[in-house]
């Protein structure tokens, strides 16, 4: 998710610092490596290592949603995103109270929704073209779609997955969420990434409206999605979108089940 703002573009010489991950996010790399391969060899709690595999990619997911906003930020003109620790990888830069922490974890525990909340503060003054602040917007959900993609390779090239069933469950859930995402981001509501990316072609007097409502369009879709019409719909779009990629989804709801320790 992006946000518009202004902000004086500061274009001195960045540190090294600025552009290395950090330690937080390598961690969560580590959790992942660790937890997907407890998961593997049936190390231990299985539904544990479920959990801790699908969250620590989850937020893996999150960083790289928001980092991809950002690069193209930065190399479309707004040089003082380096500054502000986006090109880190780190979830801690990409924070908003509600919005990074609470929904985002309701919505996996309870609905088996991805629902990245990170906010990427942009200057969209110092963008270079309408088409880039369009590209920026689309570059986050287009990064979920890309995941999605990958995590689903192991089922569509044919790879053994009978064995380990609870890691594949974990890795179809966790692709699953991907699409989740790509699906409430591309939609066109003020304040979500699709909103964003049809906002700089707007005349001003939509833009003026679009940025009346754009401070509650995600709590509006997320309102949306209590509608049970609506919701079912939307799982529809999603089990569609899976089936044309080749994601299994009874390993994904059976990786959603084993998420959910708790509930056994």
């Amino acid at each position: 998710m992006s946000y518009y703002g202004q902000f004086g573009s500061r274009t001195s010489r960045l540190p090294k610092e600025a552009f290395r991950p950090s330690a937080i996010f390598l961690g969560l790399l580590a959790l992942l490596v660790a937890s997907g391969w407890m998961a593997f060899e049936g190390y231990g709690n299985a539904r544990i290592n479920v959990f801790l595999f699908v969250a620590a990619g989850w937020t893996i997911s999150l960083c790289l949603h928001e980092y991809s906003h950002a690069l193209v930020a930065f190399k479309g003109g707004d040089h003082d995103i380096a500054h502000r620790g986006y090109l880190t990888l780190n979830p801690l830069k990409y924070t908003h109270p509600l919005l990074s922490i609470v929904l985002p974890l309701v919505f996996v525990l309870i609905g088996g929704i991805g629902l990245p909340g990170g906010a990427v503060w942009v200057n969209h003054g110092a963008i270079r073209s309408r088409f880039v602040d369009s590209l920026i917007s689309f570059a986050g959900p287009a990064m979920n779609l890309v995941l999605a993609i990958l995590l689903v390779m192991p089922f569509t090239l044919g790879l053994d997955t009978s064995g380990q069933p609870e890691f594949w469950a974990g890795l179809a859930f966790l692709a699953f969420l991907q699409l989740t995402a790509s699906v409430l981001n591309f939609v066109p509501m003020p304040g979500v990434d699709g909103g964003n990316l049809v906002y700089p072609w707007l005349s001003p007097q939509w833009q003026r409206g679009f940025n009346h409502v754009a401070p509650w369009g995600m709590l509006i879709l997320i309102a949306l999605l209590w509608s049970p019409r609506i919701n079912v719909w939307f799982f529809s779009v999603v089990y569609g979108i899976g089936d044309l990629i080749g994601l299994p989804s009874y390993q994904a709801d059976y990786g959603y089940s084993l998420f959910r320790f708790w509930s056994f």
